[in-house]
């Protein structure tokens, strides 16, 4: 798209929402329903759009894309009238008669910046969160999952004027062009690299960012995990979208003593939910494109492989690769993976971890496998990441009550449910003073009885 016609859309959105069109809750709602309503009639474009970019199963798309988007629209739908009323605060006695509230307030005019590896729920969500919030939106779908991206193109055209909610295709270009504008807020996920392009453009405006970016997320099993249970619901988090999640496990932190057999039930589990040939499964998918193919298999160690390490170049597909022996200094430990190769690396005791992790980036998810309650409260005091698990992997993402996000390196700023609508949002703080009664002690000539009444409201 020209500069001239992105120009033009978000000009169209400013006087759109200057108008108040966007404020009323009701009409907010009645949005978010069209939006939802839209989505279940063309489920079966986003599922085929999802298998096309990245060879996504049926299954796997709606538990992880559309089922997810439409669980987010629905919390909204229900919540949006009580996420936008006045909150009353306490008034101190010094203000005398008067009540004070914050009154969420929508931005404006937002930027959604969204990635490939989840790019129908990583476009939709934040979306429905900043239409509840009431503000207007531009769009920026990625480029390397074009079929889906066209789909969410399709819907939001059916639901939206332009001048409400627009999509803008393309590739850097288009990109650079939208950084360049003036936005009232800007929503990005994707790399670290680009989340630092992103916040230096918004600094020349001043504009408020959030940025869900990624990293090297442990995952630690001490010596008194579940191990069959740790393996299992490890593969599942490690290898969902062929390890293309943010939040994945990138690699293991695993007690030496139970090392060994770790490494054997995730084989086992790898050949449990894989089968034994997965490259030849229709169900699983594959990598993104070209570049993060090569990228992935050149991290691969054959010599250090237990299990996997095959691949299709034809079709981009990676075989659950597990590493074992890995060093800090091998070329797998030192990128976030972004695939299906899982390297471990062993640790002898739970101190030992916290000052690793103390001095690597801020990783978006820990996961910690124990039975020790001393352990896990040890690994969530000392270590700084985004958010996580005891005991399972991914699943801290998957509801609206709490917030996601990253902290450091990972992100700034966290979405889903009521945080999500106050990200979107401003909180203006108010107090409404009565006319019945004015204190005098603040005005002048300042008087010592005036000061000794004060020091009794200020103390």
């Amino acid at each position: 798209m020209s500069k001239a016609n992105i120009e033009r859309i978000i000009n169209e959105q400013r006087e759109f929402f200057k108008s108040g069109a966007t404020l009323p809750v009701e009409f907010r709602v009645n949005m978010l329903k069209k939006l939802k309503n839209c989505i279940k009639q063309h489920e079966a474009e986003i599922a085929e759009a999802l298998c096309m970019d990245l060879g996504k199963s049926g299954f796997e798309s709606y538990m992880c894309e559309i089922g997810m988007a439409l669980s987010e629209i629905s919390h909204m739908i229900a919540n949006t009238k009580r996420f936008a009323a006045k909150r009353r605060v306490r008034t101190p006695l010094a203000q005398f008669a008067s009540c004070s509230y914050q009154k969420p307030s929508p931005y404006g005019n937002v930027l959604i910046m969204s990635p490939w590896n989840y790019p129908f729920l990583l476009t939709i969500d934040p979306l429905a969160t900043a239409v509840a919030a009431g503000n207007t939106a531009v769009v920026k779908p990625s480029a390397y999952s074009p079929a889906t991206s066209a789909v969410v193109e399709k819907i939001v055209k059916e639901c939206f004027p332009e001048k409400y909610v627009a999509v803008i295709m393309g590739g850097r270009e288009e990109n650079a062009c939208l950084l360049e504008q003036k936005f009232d807020f800007i929503f990005f996920t994707g790399s670290q690299n680009v989340g630092k392009e992103v916040l230096r453009r918004a600094a020349e405006h001043l504009t408020p960012v959030v940025l869900e970016l990624g990293g090297k997320s442990p995952c630690i099993v001490d010596d008194t995990a579940n191990i069959k249970l740790a393996a299992k619901r490890i593969v599942f988090g490690k290898f969902l979208n062929c390890g293309q999640t943010c939040v994945a496990p990138d690699y293991i932190l695993c007690h030496e003593s139970v090392k060994a057999q770790l490494c054997a039930e995730i084989v086992k589990q790898i050949k449990k939910q894989y089968g034994e040939q997965p490259l030849k499964d229709l169900a699983y998918g594959k990598i993104i494109n070209q570049k993060h193919f090569e990228r992935i298999v050149g991290l691969i160690q054959p010599q250090k492989v237990i299990h996997g390490g095959s691949f299709i170049k034809d079709e981009l597909k990676i075989e659950p690769t597990v590493m074992d022996n890995v060093e800090w200094t091998d070329a797998v430990m030192q990128e976030e993976i972004f695939g299906p190769v899982l390297p471990i690396v062993s640790f002898k005791d739970i101190g030992e971890v916290c000052s690793l992790l103390a001095d690597k980036p801020k990783p978006l998810a820990l996961y910690l496998f124990t039975q020790s309650k001393r352990n896990a409260n040890i690994i969530t005091e000392r270590c700084q990441f985004g958010g996580g698990c005891i005991n399972d992997t991914i699943i801290h993402l998957a509801t609206s009550e709490m917030g996601f996000g990253g902290v450091g390196e990972s992100g700034m700023g966290a979405y889903h449910g009521k945080i999500g609508f106050d990200t979107f949002s401003h909180l203006k703080s108010i107090v409404d003073k009565k006319n019945w009664i004015d204190l005098p002690m603040r005005y002048r000539p300042y008087k010592q009885f005036n000061e000794k009444l004060l020091r009794m409201f200020l103390k």
